[in-house]
Order: structure tokens, then C-alpha cells, then sequence
């Protein structure tokens, strides 16, 4: 195969995945923007002392992404090709999470000598985003049998 060949075959590959980025990508702009929007809300309402608005975020972003993994998954209820599932599993709840900011945020607090609500936000993150999936994942299965 020459390297034209190799260019061609490339440049076609992303041209038939371009879709599914484009996608992906608008998902991801439209989690952001639900990330910033919310967590700017919670903010106002419970100060920023403590990472709060990051914190819902992450549990509602768990419990939505578990309750889409069951419902469109191989068992689940709803039959959606992969590009849905990437459009919302990947874009929106990619960008909508924040697991970066989570990660500073708690070096923040380490950093400030806040040891207590670093410690508290990793346990609190930890436990309650498990425990978020774990419900999207248990609403999905009852959906699943209920229609």
C-alpha cells in the first residue's frame, strides 16, 4: 500500500466517523453548558466554601449515565443505535460531569490546608456517585420491566 493509499483510506475513515464526532461533540457543548448553568445555580444557593454545585453534578451525571446504560443497553428497554447512546452517554454526560474539576477542587482544599472537606468531598463524591449510578441503573431495570 502506498502512502496515498494509506492517505485516501484514512481521510475515509474520518470522513464516515464525522458524524458520530460531530455528534459527540454537541453533546459534550450542550453537557457544559448544563454543568455550568446548574452547578452556577447550587453555587448561589449553598455559597462556594465547599464545592457543592460540583458535587451534584457528579451525583445527577452518575445517576443519569447509569440509568442510560440500562435502558439502552443489550437487556434494556429502549433499542437505540450506537449514535444515541454516544450522543448522550458520551457528549452530554462527558461534558456535563466533572471529574477534572472534582480533582482540583479537592487539591484546592488540600492546598488551603482544608483537610477535613477534601477528605469529606472524596468520600462524599465517591459513595454518593456510586450510589447515583447504582439508582439510574436500578430506575432503568424497573422501566425495563414496567413498559
Amino acid at each position: 500500500m502506498t502512502p496515498a493509499d494509506v492517505l485516501v483510506t484514512t481521510l475515509g475513515i474520518m470522513l464516515r466517523n464525522c458524524w458520530t464526532y460531530l455528534c459527540v461533540g454537541a453533546g459534550g457543548a450542550l453537557g457544559t453548558v448544563l454543568r455550568f448553568w446548574i452547578s452556577g445555580i447550587v453555587a448561589q444557593a449553598y455559597g462556594e466554601r465547599f464545592p457543592t454545585g460540583t458535587l451534584v453534578i457528579n451525583i445527577t451525571g452518575s445517576f443519569v449515565i447509569g440509568i442510560l446504560a440500562s435502558l439502552t443497553g443489550p437487556d434494556g428497554r429502549w433499542m437505540v443505535g450506537p449514535l444515541p447512546r454516544q450522543f448522550f452517554m458520551i457528549g452530554i454526560c462527558g461534558g456535563y460531569t466533572t471529574f477534572s474539576s472534582f480533582s482540583l477542587q479537592t487539591l484546592n482544599l488540600a492546598r488551603d490546608g482544608e483537610w477535613g472537606y477534601a477528605l469529606l468531598y472524596i468520600a462524599l463524591s465517591v459513595i454518593l456517585c456510586l450510589v447515583g449510578v447504582w439508582l439510574g441503573f436500578m430506575a432503568g431495570d424497573g422501566l425495563n420491566r414496567t413498559l
